[in-house]
């Protein structure tokens, strides 16, 4: 099988991975931390800031699929620390709208450069 894959101008990736992968019907996009493109390093701020640049980074890929927000099914949010849960929802809220796609929220020891969050999509074409 070829991989179609997807990369947005600017994005930054810390390993062998591309930033998405077309798999006919659904287009598969790699975890994205909060990494500035522009500096290609983490974003300062809290955990709200650093949400709203995976988000960013995350439509930038969508956007070279050809694709939106709207085309998102389903989400998974990686957290380092779980307080941190209302905070990120709150950012993740003004990112979609009703009916909101499927989410899975998941507490891990650690992310890439010490980011406190990563988030990956799945969309429908």
């Amino acid at each position: 099988m070829t991989r179609t894959a997807y990369t947005a101008p600017g994005a930054v990736a810390v390993g062998p991975y591309s930033h998405a992968v077309d798999a006919g019907a659904l287009v598969f996009l790699s975890g994205q931390t909060p990494i500035d493109s522009s500096t290609g390093k983490l974003v300062a701020g809290d955990i709200a800031a650093q949400t709203e640049q995976c988000f960013k980074n995350l439509f930038g890929v969508l956007e070279a699929a050809g694709l939106t927000a709207d085309n998102v099914v389903k989400v998974n949010v990686f957290l380092t620390d779980m307080k941190n849960f209302k905070a990120m929802n709150e950012v993740y809220e003004r990112q979609f709208s009703t009916p909101y796609p499927a989410r899975t929220t998941i507490g891990v020891a650690s992310l890439p450069l010490c980011a406190d969050v990563e988030i990956e999509l799945i969309a429908k074409k």
